[in-house]
């Protein structure tokens, strides 16, 4: 069922088009990823389809009673309500139904007499109210705020804490986290991702994989698309193009169509060269016949639908080299620790890196990864433990709040001063190659974008050609495209690399080593990002099925020690039954003794030798049979105590 259509919207602000008949369809329950170059319209597009921005031509069709949530009309958030405060205003309508409850509970208490119309209207009335507060989870909201809150970085600590002392990527969590809450029908996410740690990134792929509505999303982060869409369209040339599958199908599908659309038109132009060729020599032999067949033949040119010549967008060109080689050993940190203020970053961690490694870190907001770099280079000083350095070692780093550059500077000034033995032209020509041209050479670098910034410094690097490279976040500030030449060229790198980033299909492309740094310390697993998730499953799976063997272990003990008490009870009844058994039958033979006793004390039993035998012989086996017992019952008396 198609949720939302897009019928040839078209927007320019000014004499500039950015929008340009762009027709498309989302399909309810899907979740669709949109891609393009910065300025391509796709946030404009968003803002038309929230009802923000009205477009100039064409048609917006959406389905009936649709609920539209988008984050930026969240950003109005009230800075003097709490960040709970704040979520609370998404379950208005549950909390005003829950305080309803409570009104018709206390009506109905007040009744005694539970016959009357009244009482049966109210119990009714309260019924109703039940199921549908029930339904729509009245007694899960504060739970639902728990979970997303933490999700997405928040410590129950910050729960209360007003908004005005948040930061600007705190207030832009909340506005996730209201939004995510409020469970629109049509999903808007434009960034979702942005000031998100690894681990918020990963419950926000979780939460959205399970969200019963639609999604249309805006980001960079590629494994994101990967893991959440169906479908691709891009917004290239003011155009929209769909694309079905997630970001890497669409980037196999997008080279395999541009591939093909060159092929044909280098085709069309060769046919076109060639029937013009024809047309020139008919004309040449002037004469009726030819004319006639160079007339035909250029009418069936003009005819010919002309294929558009592929538009190849300009990409920066990066490569690495390493101006000489370093030794085998490049990196040795051991039993390193460092804090802040009787803050522990970490603690007695040990790692090395050799020459060709690839190594990744990865870790939540504040566990000390750019302190580490830091560590490394020797801006800051461990609180214990060594750094060992290899032999011809040369370091290159890319820092992610870019402060390494001047902002005073011009471009030129920025490279010439780093490099002074390059010409003016070598450094224009350097400079061309990240798509710095003409005039921008000139401009200040602190009027540059952040991407701008970050192609100016890997340009500096891949001038320094270091054999070990730094790379604190490296693709944070460029567009997709410069993503994927940065890759590139560092697959084609023969030095060394460590790198910090949450760019998970970066690391996957990049790294064959796996840094964790959590709890105060480090764990290292071999190969990609992917590898490590695996690993990781593995292991959660390995402690759940120790946790269950325990839990069964404990079970079967509980289950032994139950049975053993059971079976010392039953032993104990059976003994006090026996006990109990056998004073009776020595009563019984007391008793019979005595009475043997009075038969052989009457003389009147010697009168008869038989009887008198007898008499004797039952009183012997009477006397030595309760003996008997008398014994038995003593040890039984024994084993009770």
């Amino acid at each position: 069922m198609i949720i939302l259509t897009c019928d040839k919207i078209s927007k320019s602000f000014g004499i500039d088009k950015v929008l340009d008949q762009v027709s498309f369809s989302v399909y309810k329950g899907t979740c669709t990823g949109i891609v393009g170059g910065n300025g391509a319209g796709k946030t404009t597009l968003f803002k038309i389809i929230a009802g923000l921005l009205e477009q100039d031509q064409g048609q917006i069709h959406k389905g009936a009673d649709i609920n539209i949530g988008y984050l930026a009309q969240n950003d109005s958030i009230d800075s003097n309500n709490s960040i709970w405060e704040e979520l609370l205003v998404v379950f208005k309508p549950l909390i005003a139904m829950e305080e309803g409850l409570r009104d018709l509970e206390l009506e109905i208490s007040k009744h005694t007499d539970t016959n009357t119309d009244e009482y049966k209207c109210l119990a009714e009335k309260y019924s109703s109210l039940m199921d549908d507060f029930q339904k729509k989870d009245g007694y899960g909201y504060e739970s639902q705020m728990r979970g997303v809150l933490i999700g997405l970085g928040f410590t129950p600590d910050e729960f209360y804490q007003p908004i005005w002392q948040l930061s600007g990527g705190q207030k832009t969590r909340l506005a996730l986290a209201k939004l995510l809450l409020s469970k629109p029908d049509l999903l808007l996410l434009d960034e979702p991702t942005n000031h998100l740690d690894l681990d918020a990134i990963k419950w926000l792929e979780g939460f959205l994989k399970a969200y019963e509505g639609t999604i249309i999303l805006i980001s960079h982060d590629r494994y994101f698309l990967d893991s959440l869409c169906s479908s691709i369209i891009e917004i290239e040339n003011n155009k929209a193009t769909v694309f079905t599958g997630n970001y890497t199908d669409y980037q196999k599908r997008k080279r395999l169509e541009s591939e093909s659309q060159a092929k044909k038109y280098e085709l069309q132009q060769k046919e076109i060269a060639r029937q013009e060729a024809i047309i020139k020599r008919y004309r040449q032999y002037n004469r009726e016949k030819s004319i006639r067949a160079a007339e035909s033949r250029q009418k069936a040119l003009d005819k010919m639908t002309l294929i558009e010549k592929p538009s190849y967008s300009q990409d920066i060109r990066l490569s690495f080299k390493c101006k000489s080689q370093s030794g085998i050993d490049v990196l040795k940190v051991k039993g390193l620790s460092m804090g802040f203020d009787d803050k522990t970053l970490f603690r007695d961690i040990s790692f090395q890196i050799q020459k060709g490694d690839r190594v990744g870190i990865i870790g939540g907001n504040g566990t000390g990864k750019t302190t580490l770099f830091k560590l490394l280079l020797g801006q800051l000083k461990a609180l214990d433990g060594t750094i060992e350095y290899g032999t011809g070692l040369d370091i290159g780093y890319y820092e992610q709040e870019q402060k390494d550059l001047n902002m005073a500077n011009s471009l030129l000034d920025e490279i010439s001063n780093s490099f002074p033995y390059l010409t003016m032209t070598q450094i224009r020509s350097t400079l061309a190659l990240f798509l710095f041209k003409g005039d921008d050479v000139f401009k200040r670098v602190a009027d540059l974008s952040g991407g701008e910034r970050g192609r100016l410094i890997l340009a500096k690097l891949m001038l320094a050609q270091n054999n070990f490279l730094l790379l604190d976040e490296p693709t944070n500030h460029l567009d997709m495209a410069s993503k994927e030449v940065l890759e590139n060229a560092l697959e084609d790198y023969d030095g060394s690399i460590l790198v910090v980033s949450h760019d998970r299909y970066f690391l996957n492309k990049i790294v064959n080593r796996i840094l964790v740094l959590e709890n105060e310390t480090i764990k290292e697993y071999l190969g990609n990002y992917d590898d490590y998730i695996e690993k990781e499953k593995l292991l959660r799976l390995q402690d759940q099925e120790k946790n269950l063997a325990k839990e069964q272990l404990t079970k079967t003990a509980i289950r032994e020690e139950r049975r053993k008490k059971q079976e010392a009870i039953r032993r104990k009844r059976d003994h006090a039954r026996l006990l109990e058994e056998t004073e009776k039958e020595i009563k019984g033979l007391e008793d019979e003794l005595k009475e043997l006793e009075i038969k052989l004390s009457d003389p009147k039993l010697y009168e008869d030798r038989e009887v008198m035998l007898k008499t004797q012989q039952q009183y012997s086996k009477v006397k030595s049979t309760l003996d008997e017992r008398y014994e038995k019952w003593l040890e039984m008396q024994e084993g009770q105590d």
